[in-house]
Order: structure tokens, then sequence, then C-alpha cells
């Protein structure tokens, strides 16, 4: 018995009928915001908040950024204009862009594949995910190191390169862009995807079209998590890197160099270089999540 034809449609049918159904639903009134303190017990929770977020961040912070200054402009741009400070600097920032940018594809992949696939073991490769969150960061370096070190039983000998660097990056790096893409397509709803294949979608129209988008303020948030963990990643590549200056020293491994030489203030001018691109990247970030979220509204 042979299947009656569908009926083809306009490329932008299906999209159209689709925004209609959207838009219906984001116009349904929505719920008010749930329970509230009174207003003693709020203001209260308000100053506990400012007050914690004051002396676990925005003090240290503050006196990170006052060290470097302390003795003047000139003094800080000496620092992080430095040669060694330079190709530090450099090499952080290019190895986590590459490990960033394996890790939006890779990331998105694995969530794709654990949210949507069934296979054996399933249940064991999703919490294998979030084993570089649970082992020490010096662990990770020396079990990478034996595996890609001079005697490595797999035949790869990477250590004391700059893949040595990407791949200690990659390793603490990947949980982040896998567990923000989860929940996303967890709670997608499915329905618009069927309705847009029955309208006469194809897989990768839809993909593009309906599912992509709806990943993007996922896929945001773990690529600046996991690029603010690379650029500050010290542990992972102690080890594995061999901290050649020009070659193979991160910046977290030159920070270290300039305390244990009683260079305090070069040593705070680099961070604060670090910490500036991290809160560029994250507004950057944040920018991009509203634009995702802009017909939750």
């Amino acid at each position: 018995m042979t299947r009656p034809a569908r009926s083809p449609r306009s490329s932008k049918s299906w999209e159209f009928q689709l925004k209609a159904e959207a838009t219906q639903t984001v116009s349904a009134p929505r719920p008010r915001a749930g329970i509230r303190l009174p207003g003693a017990g709020e203001a209260l929770s308000r100053g506990l908040v400012l007050t914690y977020l004051s002396l676990i961040v925005l003090l240290p912070l503050a006196a990170v950024a006052s060290k470097a200054f302390s003795d003047g402009l000139d003094t800080f741009w000496n620092s992080v204009s430095s040669p060694q400070a330079v190709a530090a600097l450099k090499l952080t920032v290019t190895c986590s862009l590459i490990v960033v940018a394996i890790n939006a594809v890779m990331g998105t992949l694995i969530a794709w594949v654990l949210v949507r696939d069934e296979f054996p073991g399933k249940a064991i490769v999703n919490s294998v995910i979030d084993l570089p969150f649970a082992l020490p960061t010096i662990v990770a370096s020396l079990t990478l190191l034996t595996l890609y070190g001079t005697d490595s039983p797999i035949g790869i000998t990477a250590s004391y390169t700059r893949v040595a660097v990407v791949i200690a990056l990659l390793f603490v790096t990947l949980p982040f862009v896998v567990r923000a893409v989860q929940p996303l397509l967890l709670s997608l709803d499915r329905d618009m995807e069927a309705a847009a294949e029955s309208l006469g979608a194809g897989r990768g129209r839809i993909f593009w079209r309906i599912v992509f988008p709806n990943l993007v303020p996922g896929i945001a948030a773990g690529v600046a998590l996991a690029f603010a963990r690379a650029l500050g990643e010290f542990g992972a590549v102690i080890l594995i890197s061999g901290n050649v200056p020009f070659k193979t020293e991160v910046a977290s491994v030159f920070i270290r160099g300039q305390i244990e030489s009683d260079n305090v203030i070069g040593a705070a001018s680099v961070s604060v270089v670090l910490l500036a691109i991290s809160l560029t990247l994250l507004a950057f970030v944040n920018a991009v999540q509203q634009w995702g979220l802009r017909y939750d509204r």
C-alpha cells in the first residue's frame, strides 16, 4: 500500500505557521513571580548576599587590581608588555580559543547523543562527563603525562609541547558545554520538530531553524565558562606542558613564577589582563543569552 504524497509547500510556509503558533504560546498570560520574603527578611537577605559576594569575589578582585596599579600605569604596562608575559598571554588565549571551539562542537554533539540516543552504558558515559570536575587537576595532569608522555602506552608523545596544553585544557573544560546544553535539549518541545517535519521541512532545516536557536544560550554559557576556566588553569598543565618560557608557559604558570621571584606587582598585572578578558567575554555571552531568550519574555 503506497503512502499518499505530501503536498509541496513553499520553503517558508511551515516556518510561518510555526511562528504563528509560537506567537500564540508566548502571548499567553504568564504566572506571577513566586513568594517573596517579608519586608525585613527581604532586606536582610539582600544585605547578606551583597556582603558575601563582596567578601568572596569583589574585594579580592579589587585588591588584585589595586596592587597591579600601585606603582603607576607605567609599571603596569611594563609588566604586561614584557616579552615573556606577552608570550604567555598569547599562548594562553590562543589555546583557550582552540579549546572552546572544539568543545563547542563536541560538547553539543555529546549532549545531543546523551539526550536523543539510547545505547548500552549511557548512564556510565553520562557520569564520566563529570570526571574532570571531580578529579584534582594535578592528578589530571599526571594522568595525561602518563598517557601522552615519553613512555606513552598508546604510542602518542605530546608532552612538553603546545599540543599538550590544548589536550590538558580540553580535558578540564569538556563538561561545561555538555552540562549547559543538556537541560535545553531535555526541555525542548519535540512537537515543534514533528510539526515542521509534517509541513515538509528536512532534518537539517529543522535543526538549524528550530533546535539550534534554542541551544545558543546554553552553548554560549558553556563556552564562556570553559574559556574562563582555560584562561586560569594551572594544575592540569603544570606537569604535561613542561612550562618552557616562550614555548609552553601559560599565563597562570608565569604568574606563579613572578610571585616566586617576589614580583607581586607583575603577577597582579598579568592577572588583571586575564580578568579583563574574562569579564569582556562574560558580558558578550550575557548579551547572547538575552538575545536567545528574547521570545520568552
